[in-house]
Order: C-alpha cells, then sequence, then structure tokens
C-alpha cells in the first residue's frame, strides 16, 4: 500500500465531504491533488530535512566531499542517480532532500544526479514499462535516464556553479555549529528540529505555488494535439513533444497511460517517452520550487542542458527502434 494512502484519504475527506466537490470533476480533482501534495510534500520537507541534518551533526561535510569529490566524484554521481531510482520522488517531492545534500557539503554536481534522476526514473513507470511495451522499451527507459543524470550531473559539476546557489542555502548550515562529541542527542534533535523548521519556512510557500500551478493543469492529456503536430513525419517531433510536456506536472507513473496511448496511435517511441521525461523532469512547478534555491542563470543552466538531453535521448530512441 502507498505510504501516503492516508494522506489520500485525507485529502479525499476535504475536497469531496467537506467542501464538498464532485469526483471525476476538473475543479474536484484539481483541489484534490492540490491538497493530497502539499500535505505529503510537507511531510517528506520536514522528515527528509530534520532527518539529513540529525545524521549531518555526526558527519563532519568535509568528510562528505572527500568521499565524493575529485576521483569519487563520478562514483557520487553514479550512486546519486541509483539513489534517485528508489526513492519514490516527483520533481518538487525531490527538492528536499536536494536542499539537503547540498548543505551537508555533497558536490552540487552529484546532487544534480539525483534531482534529475529521483522523478525521471521511475520504478513504478518502469514496471508499467515493462509489462505494456517488453523488457526492452523497459531498460531502454532506465538506462536512457539514469545516463542523462549521471552525465549533465557530472557537466554541472565540472562547471563550478556553487556562486550560483541562493546564499541562504550556504549561511544555514547546521553542520558547523553542532558537529561536537560533547553535545548530547537531545540537544542535535532540538537543533536540528530548530533548523528544520527554518528551512520549511523559506521553502513551503514556492512548494504551495509549485503544486498549485501543477494542480491547475492536472489531468491535461494532450494526446490529439501530440499526434497531430508530432508525428512521425515532422522531423522536429522530439523538441515539440518536449515544449509541450514541460508546462504539465505529474509523475512518470501517471504520464505512463498517456505514453501507452501515444504509442498506440502512431507516435514514435522516442518522442512518446521524451514526452514523458519532460513533464516528469521539467515540470513549471519545479522550476518555481528550483527557483528559492537556484540563482536564475544556475536554473536556466540546469533546465537548458537537461532539455538538450532529453531530445538527444528522444531522437536516439527513434534511430534506434
Amino acid at each position: 500500500m502507498d505510504i501516503f494512502y492516508p494522506v489520500q484519504i485525507f485529502a479525499n475527506a476535504i475536497t469531496y465531504s467537506f467542501l464538498p466537490l464532485r469526483r471525476k470533476t476538473i475543479l474536484g480533482d484539481s483541489v484534490n491533488f492540490f491538497i493530497y501534495d502539499s500535505v505529503k510534500i510537507l511531510i517528506l520537507l520536514f522528515v527528509v530535512i530534520f532527518v539529513v541534518s540529525l545524521i549531518r551533526s555526526y558527519l563532519p561535510p568535509e568528510k562528505i566531499k572527500k568521499l565524493l569529490t575529485n576521483r569519487f566524484e563520478f562514483i557520487g554521481n553514479i550512486l546519486a542517480a541509483l539513489i534517485g531510482i528508489i526513492t519514490p520522488f516527483c520533481t518538487c517531492s525531490a527538492v528536499p532532500l536536494f536542499i539537503g545534500l547540498v548543505e551537508s557539503g555533497v558536490p552540487l554536481g552529484v546532487t544534480f544526479s539525483y534531482l534529475i534522476s529521483a522523478p525521471m526514473v521511475n520504478e513504478v513507470a518502469a514496471i508499467l514499462l515493462l509489462g505494456l511495451f517488453g523488457p526492452a522499451i523497459a531498460a531502454l527507459y532506465i538506462i536512457s535516464g539514469v545516463t542523462i543524470a549521471v552525465i549533465i550531473g557530472f557537466i554541472m559539476g565540472k562547471m563550478r556553479l556553487e556562486s550560483l546557489v541562493e546564499d541562504y542555502v550556504w549561511k544555514i548550515k547546521i553542520g558547523k555549529t553542532i558537529i561536537d562529541t560533547k553535545i548530547s542527542f537531545n540537544d542535535r534533535f532540538l537543533q536540528a528540529y530548530s533548523y528544520t523548521i527554518s528551512l520549511i519556512k523559506k521553502v513551503y510557500p514556492y512548494v504551495l505555488i509549485g503544486v498549485g500551478a501543477g494542480a491547475l493543469i492536472h489531468g491535461y492529456a494532450p494526446e490529439n494535439l501530440l499526434t497531430q503536430i508530432a508525428g512521425k513525419n515532422n522531423p522536429l517531433a522530439v523538441p515539440f513533444a518536449v515544449l509541450i510536456g514541460v508546462p504539465l506536472y505529474s509523475n512518470a507513473a501517471g504520464t505512463i497511460p498517456i505514453v501507452k496511448s501515444l504509442i498506440e496511435k502512431g507516435l514514435p517511441v522516442g518522442t512518446s517517452l521524451a514526452f514523458m521525461m519532460a513533464v516528469t523532469a521539467l515540470s513549471f512547478p519545479e522550476m518555481i520550487i528550483l527557483r528559492k534555491v537556484l540563482k536564475r542563470k544556475l536554473l536556466a543552466i540546469y533546465f537548458g542542458i537537461l532539455t538538450i538531453g532529453i531530445i538527444f535521448t528522444g531522437y536516439l530512441f527513434n534511430a534506434v527502434l
């Protein structure tokens, strides 16, 4: 059972009993989506940031940096991308752990490998692809997503873009203040809690804006539009599919039915997968949330490089398949 099933029950009760709105309507589904994701991400924010902060109180950032930099950095990118596969996070949910990793001293490029992989490569989506299209496409989906995450993260790491992260991310580290073996667990707990609340206050308003934007367009499935302008004979089909996918907001598993329908209607597999990757890894709500953490230039670099990687993968799949 989904660990967030109680949150879904709560969202359903508020949406369809307390308000009440009708099920299977645009307004009802949008409000339900907003309540569910807002509460889920708040829980993730608190748990992830608190746990990372508490663990970090025992692990000096210097040790983490030494482990994942220099000759180990590429291995760090690979590990981060693989961790992204097994974390059931969409783009907005992945941001809290991204922040925690950055503040813990993990190289920026490594954290980007995680940020890309977490929403793009989803284990549920892989299983669904396996059942619907067979092992070849499922394997290509996983390999391409991990490869994009590793390569783009590694490239961004070599660009040394730390100065383009918002200043507060570096200033409010608790690692420097509580890495002391003489401090009791109770003190570490309280300091981690204080830090978590402080960071949530800074980030969560942007989460609400991002989720709100996603809720407005939730459920939109531009199948006919995609098949019309991104068909087999259009050499720009992949970029068009990516462009259409950017404003949308869903996790990988949620886009599988759309991808299946697109492929059945004749859209090439590469174009369809590029659309799915754009929806899950280039969503507009994620841009809003990440803007609180990254300066505009770094945000543009990140999305620009990721867009190129997704488009390349789409063309590659179309050529191979």
